[in-house]
Parts: structure tokens; sequence; C-alpha cells
């Protein structure tokens, strides 16, 4: 047995994405205790910078200590009660993760299904809204990581609050990447990860509760199902107010990590974000189009940050990324779902999402694919 020493790869699927000098070396600096009165500063911090990113003043705004899909399940948990009726939208394999969070906590589920690769549709979310007078919550993926749509996550926040539902948003793969406005849409409840466009390592989820999901978890009638995911407990450590309570061993240098890359993304300013990752998509968009392949979802709902390419006729799926991988060092990802075998997914998140990181998936897809630009 020896140290691991990884190879270099350039990450260009769904994540995790490249994390880049700057965090790794954030990473690297002498742990303190998580009750350190420096740390605890530095977790403040982490707080502002998180409400900037998210665009919100939600009080209750902090990173979750695991990946995206335990911010999708402290949502849930907190939130949800049995018996409680919640739409759940489901146009990719994570909505479908949404609809287990529900039936595992004895809710009733109402599914709203669209083909993958198309954005939920609004007309279809509303009609089981007004089918379903009194639902606790609508649930929905602003950006589904399966597929690469967008939904319309300002218009389904608002159908959700005329009809007095709580709105829950995934948008694990859409922080930093695209246009996120939590207080202007009014989404009640939003997670994300910190492993897809904000270029940290997997490993931390940052979430937000507006002040309709703090009075939905307030107003519980049975205590939250998670005692982990506890929001109660876990602001009780995050608290900017008085004396920390112990809650559970904070990641810390995960922390520094997610703190370096928020300062990374407040330094080059959001919009500037939305618009480089727009842009390197569209570059993408147009060397595939040349190369001859093309795109499942529809111009309109593509995430620029997470692409989704058909895999022409006779060509080998798994045998293509692997000589990506094996030749180039570029990892692509695979379909997931319904999609396995049908699609590459190739992720321009964060810090991977560059010109000549571009090039060089399209130099090496044409070289693979023998195929030369039109």
């Amino acid at each position: 047995m020896h140290s691991f020493i990884p190879p270099a790869r350039l990450l260009l699927g769904p994540g995790p994405s490249n994390v880049p000098p700057r965090i790794l070396a954030a990473l690297a600096r002498p742990t303190i205790g998580h009750l350190d009165p420096r740390f605890v500063a530095m977790m403040d911090e982490v707080k502002v910078l998180l409400q900037q990113a998210f665009r919100t003043s939600n009080r209750l705004t902090l990173p979750i200590s695991a990946p995206g899909s335990a911010g999708m399940e402290a949502c849930f948990v907190n939130l949800i009660e049995p018996g409680d009726t919640v739409i759940v939208c489901r146009n990719g394999v994570f909505g479908g993760r949404m609809r287990e969070n529900v039936m595992r906590l004895g809710a009733h589920c109402v599914l709203v299904e669209d083909p993958f690769g198309q954005a939920v549709s609004l007309d279809k979310v509303d009609a089981a809204l007004k089918a379903n007078p009194g639902a606790k919550a609508l649930a929905f993926v602003h950006a589904e990581t399966s597929t690469g749509a967008a939904s319309d996550a300002a218009a389904l926040c608002k159908l959700a609050r005329e009809h007095g539902a709580l709105s829950i948003v995934d948008s694990v793969t859409g922080l930093g990447g695209i246009p996120l406005e939590v207080d202007a849409w009014g989404a009640d409840a939003i997670y994300s990860g910190s492993q897809k466009c904000l270029s940290a390592p997997p490993g931390l989820s940052p979430l937000s509760f507006g002040e309709h999901a703090v009075a939905a978890l307030n107003a519980r009638k049975t205590p939250v199902q998670s005692w982990f995911l506890d929001l109660g407990l876990v602001m009780s450590y995050w608290s900017g107010e008085g004396a920390r309570a112990y809650h559970h061993t904070a990641p810390v240098n995960m922390l520094y990590a997610l703190h370096e890359a928020l300062l990374i993304l407040h330094e080059e300013g959001l919009e500037a974000s939305w618009a480089r990752h727009r842009a390197n998509h569209l570059r993408l968009r147009d060397g595939l189009t040349a190369i001859g392949l093309q795109m499942l979802v529809p111009e309109a709902a593509r995430l620029p940050q997470l692409n989704t390419v058909c895999i022409p006729a006779g060509s080998d799926d798994l045998g293509t990324r692997r000589r990506l991988l094996d030749e180039f060092g570029i990892e692509v990802g695979g379909g997931l779902g319904e999609l396995a075998g049908k699609v590459w997914r190739i992720g321009l998140m964060g810090h991977a999402s560059r010109p000549e990181n571009v090039d060089r998936v399209l130099q090496a897809l044409a070289i693979i694919l023998d195929r030369k630009a039109a």
C-alpha cells in the first residue's frame, strides 16, 4: 500500500468539477476546532457569501455537512409530515428522488410527469395544484442534472405561492451557473451542492429557507425524523447570536474550501459567472453541430453548464467514454435512467467552464468518432 496519487483528469461530466489550485490550497490549511472563535467568524462569512450567491436575505442559509442529496433530504424531512400532500415534478432522475423522499416520510405524492429532456410543464403543475387544494408543497428540479434541462423556477414558485403551497427547489447544478433569484422568485426552500458550478470538492450542500418555510418548520406537529438533519438543531450551531451549541463536528477543511469557492464567485461576480457559462455552452453547441452531433434538450430549456448530447447511431457509449478518459484524460458522463446508453452528459461547470476545455473535448470527440467539422 502506498499514498494515493490521483491521475490528472479534465472533469467534464455531471460533477464533480475540477477544483482550482486556490481551493485546493484552502483545503490544506491547518485544521482548527469547529468551535474556535476564528472558525466561527469564518462560518458567518460563509453564510453571507451564500446569501449573496442565492440572492437572498434568508437568515436560515447555511451548508449542510453532507452532499446535495442530504440537502434534498433536509428540505423534505423538515417541511413534510406524515399525511401531507406534496406535488412532485418528475422530468428526470432527481425528480424521482424527490418522490422517494415524500413516500418514505409517509406523505401523499402527486406526481406531475414530463419527458426526460423537457422542462416541467407549467400547465400540468397548475392543474395538479387545482386538483389538490391544500397541498403542502410543490417540489421540482430547477436544473435537472440527469437531462440538462432547466425549468422555469420563477413561474413554478409563483404557482406554488398562488395555491398556498411551499416551493421546494433542487438547484444542485444551478447555483453559480445560471440565474438564481431566491427572494425575487419567492422560493421557500432551496438546496444545492458544493461540487458543481462552485468547483469545491463534493461533500457540502448549501440550502436556504425563507420565512414561510421557517414558519412551517416551527409549526410541525411531529418531530423531524432525522436528528442529524433537524434544522432546528443545526441552526443552534450556525446561529450568529450568542454561544454556539455543539451539534456535530463540522467538516472544518471542507468549509475552508467552500468559503474560498464563494470568495472566487464573489470576485468574479454572479452575472459574469452566468455569462461565462453561457458563452462556453454556445461554443460547445456550435462545435458539436459542426461535427454532426445533436443535443437532446430543446434550445430554450438547455442548461449551459450541463450539455446532453445524443449518441449517434452506431457509436459505442461506454467505449467512447473510456477512450476519452484513457487517451485524452477527459471524463464525461453517461445517461441516467431511461437515457442510459442514449446520451453523453458534458459538464462545463465552474472552474472547468473555459474555452480551451470546450475545444479539447470537441477535438477528442472528433478523433474518436472520426468526424471532421463541416
